[in-house]
């Protein structure tokens, strides 16, 4: 049979079954008997076959089979056979492969592949000898087992190696056990290493010297890790009225929230398994084992966490990587007994067990993504919206009459909120003239506002010490729509927020919307209908500026859409008493930073006097990695605790601010210079000063020690501290600091810093 050089076949979808299958013999995945197996359904299990594998058969169960293409594994095409209930999961891995496939595709790596069985010995009066001894009858041990499988052994596979683990326990003393690695090769192994745990068990308990009694393989096969990984261009991810930028951003959040919240990941790793199990089954292996390995391995940490990981590379792409433990096979009794297996197989055309891993963690990895791009964009809501929308019809009370009608304009017009339902049900009673262009928007400007990051002088800036900041590639997008009537409109997609402000901005109820006040108080707006929806790429309270980020954006957005002309001075000085909403007294760095958009060294101004600033021009761009700890930094906080301990000790504190100060001046005479070794110093040298000022955190301390293990040569919080970020230099270190934080379960953003950030562009932001 000669397999087809890709696995893209235009239009399969569309096709008849009858069709689709012509079109695998005509491309040689199957031959012309598998051909007419299928069409004639003579692949599915018969009752009598059925009742050969399992006990009390009444029939057979039947489930779609189906095949998800567009894969390309380690530079080769498969076409992957799927066997799955669930509507969209062969749709969206199919799209998510193509996507991926577009560039590098999928790139698989995995190591030795060794089952484990445990042989649990009790009664054991002394555990540490008893541990010594078994160690010391290690090859008797071993070649035992294997005597026990010659065949096995022929084939190259066998008992590896013996581990000895010694478990404590409150109520029978010491637990003795032995750990079996075995290498099954192409088999999935479970009986064959049963065998091997009974066949030792007498001799283990001689030389231990305790009472054998669990003889059985471990299911959790961390001896049997597979990686993979995949990298997606930006402008691959855009669509559906998202720019890529943003679908790239979601993403990333959405899986940095099943990193840290054990209730998610439940979710995030139950669709992982969406792929995974759909072709486990498909080719007769245990999906339950297979199930029960990746949730064990997921808890492995301090909780139960994702199986993959998102992040955005130095290039701006979408890169993603899952490792999990699979432990499969291709041969075996269960797998030769079921024709349909045979065929999938056959389909999928693998050469061992190891690469079918391989391709099971590919269509994972594609799942995974898959699920969270619908996710973020509108995919997944959009099959479950008329569900959504009749719940908020029924809660705003539409009459029976124009029920379904209120059901479809929520829907059209996607804001499913219960108020919006109340005036389409008065629209439509006649309580308000249905006047669609009453409706109708135009889109009448966007703005833009940078994220920062701080080099030095955070807290002593707000007592007049100079500093310098940076602005980051994260930032913020606003957009105001001008509507005909109607109240003011606060929307942020990604953070859930979709809140009508009646009467301008009143009541107001949190800090966000006070600040919006500010600006629409002084700006004569309150009573304009609008929309104002922000795209924040920075996440919140994480030292990065985010507030006085989205405050430059909305302000020029609102100049843009009304004509009002401000220029860079007056729209800094505006997002500056919107700043003073969030954090009390604000030094004026971040939204200056924000603002223009430069390497500054700055310096706040004194007795009602405007600050001071000027743009430094680097030797060279500044590599540094930013790590994000995921604690929410809550500027206000620290700024207040720092000025309460100031007041207490006033000459203590301000010592401290002058060493910040002088530190300062000397690291802008360093980026000038691009002497990286002396920025370094300083940078490490600042990051004392603020502990002593005991605005670190356990997070921020242990990424600033994993950033400098890992080769940064200066590493420090950055912003408000309490948690939020830090900023480690690396010159030539970027992408491994970035990877050791990553690694420890933290992000990272790789930034240079001084290269000339242009304006965003819309998509951009």
């Amino acid at each position: 049979m000669t397999m087809t050089s890709s696995s893209r076949i235009p239009k399969f979808f569309k096709r008849s079954v009858r069709e689709r299958v012509a079109l695998l013999r005509e491309r040689g995945v199957i031959d012309d008997e598998v051909y007419q197996t299928l069409l004639d359904g003579a692949q599915v299990l018969s009752p009598s076959g059925a009742d050969r594998l399992v006990e009390n058969v009444v029939g057979v169960f039947g489930l779609p089979l189906a095949l998800a293409l567009n894969f390309r594994i380690n530079d080769r095409p498969y076409i992957v056979p799927m066997v799955v209930e669930e509507p969209s999961i062969v749709a969206g891995v199919s799209s998510a492969a193509k996507l991926v496939g577009s560039g590098e595709g999928f790139v698989v790596e995995s190591g030795d592949s060794l089952l484990i069985g445990q042989i649990q010995i009790v009664d054991v009066d002394d555990s540490t000898r008893a541990r010594a001894r078994l160690l010391d009858a290690r090859e008797e041990i071993l070649e035992l087992a294997n005597s026990l499988h010659t065949r096995m052994v022929a084939r190259g596979g066998g008992a590896r190696d013996m581990k000895v683990v010694v478990h404590p326990t409150e109520t029978y003393g010491d637990m003795v056990v032995v750990h079996l690695l075995v290498d099954t090769r192409d088999a999935m192994g479970a009986n064959l290493v049963n065998t091997m745990c009974e066949g030792v068990a007498s001799l283990i308990e001689r030389v231990a010297g305790g009472r054998v009694l669990l003889r059985i393989l471990s299911n959790l096969t961390d001896r049997a890790l597979v990686r993979a990984k995949a990298t997606i261009p930006l402008e691959l991810l855009a669509g559906k009225g998202y720019d890529g930028a943003e679908v790239r951003d979601g993403i990333i959040q959405a899986s940095e929230l099943a990193r840290i919240d054990p209730y998610r990941a439940a979710t995030h790793n139950k669709g992982i398994m969406n792929g995974v199990d759909a072709v486990a089954i498909a080719v007769g292996n245990d999906w339950r084992a297979i199930e029960a390995a990746a949730h064990a391995y997921a808890g492995l940490g301090r909780s139960y966490t994702s199986l993959t990981r998102w992040y955005s590379d130095p290039h701006g792409n979408l890169v993603g990587t899952i490792e999990l433990p699979l432990k499969v096979g291709t041969v075996g009794g269960s797998i030769q007994a079921n024709p349909a297996v045979e065929i999938c197989l056959r389909i999928l055309n693998v050469d061992s067990a190891r690469e079918l891993a391989e391709v099971m963690a590919a269509v994972g990895l594609a799942q995974n993504f898959a699920a969270l791009r619908a996710l973020v964009t509108d995919g997944i809501q959009s099959g479950h919206m008329k569900l959504h929308a009749r719940s908020v019809a029924t809660a705003a009370g539409a009459p029976d009459h124009i029920f379904e009608s209120v059901v479809q304009k929520l829907v059209e017009s996607k804001e499913i909120k219960v108020w919006h339902a109340e005036r389409i049900i008065a629209k439509l009673n006649g309580a308000e003239p249905d006047d669609d262009n009453a409706e109708q928007v135009k889109i009448a400007g966007e703005g833009w506002g940078h994220g920062k990051a701080i080099i030095t002088g955070e807290h002593a800036v707000v007592y007049g010490a100079h500093a310098i900041a940076a602005p980051i590639s994260l930032a913020v997008k606003a957009t105001v729509e001008i509507r005909k009537s109607g109240p003011v409109r606060l929307v942020i997609p990604k953070w859930s927020v979709e809140e009508e402000l009646n009467g301008g901005v009143a009541p107001v109820r949190d800090s966000l919307q006070e600040s919006l006040d500010v600006m629409l108080r002084h700006l004569d707006l309150r009573d304009q209908p609008m929309q104002i929806t922000l795209h924040p790429n920075i996440p919140r309270a994480m030292g990065l500026g985010s507030s006085a980020s989205m405050a430059v954006a909305l302000i020029r957005a609102l100049s843009e859409s009304f004509k009002l002309g401000l220029d860079d001075d007056e729209i800094n000085k505006l997002a500056y008493e919107s700043e003073t909403v969030a954090h009390g007294t604000p030094s004026g760095l971040d939204n200056t930073v924000a603002t223009h958009g430069k390497l500054l060294v700055y310096k706040r101004g004194e007795n009602g006097q405007p600050p001071t600033f000027r743009a430094l021009e680097p030797a060279q761009p500044i590599p540094v990695v930013v790590g994000i700890t995921g604690k929410q930094s809550l500027t206000a906080a620290t700024v207040g605790r720092v000025r309460e301990s100031w007041q207490r000790e006033p000459a203590l504190y301000e010592s401290i601010f002058k060493q910040i100060d002088g530190l300062s001046l000397e690291a802008a005479k360093a980026i000038e210079a691009g002497n990286f070794e002396r920025l370094g110093d300083l940078m490490n040298v600042n990051h004392g000063l603020l502990n002593a000022l005991q605005v670190s955190c356990k997070q921020v301390e242990e990424l600033v020690e994993l950033a400098r293990s890992a080769g940064a040569l200066g590493a420090k919080l950055t912003g408000g501290g309490g948690g939020g970020s830090i900023v480690a230099l690396c010159p030539g270190r970027q992408d491994v600091v970035a990877d050791a934080i990553r690694y420890a379960g933290y992000e990272a953003v790789v930034a240079n810093l001084g290269e000339r950030h242009e304006h965003p562009r819309a998509d951009d932001a």
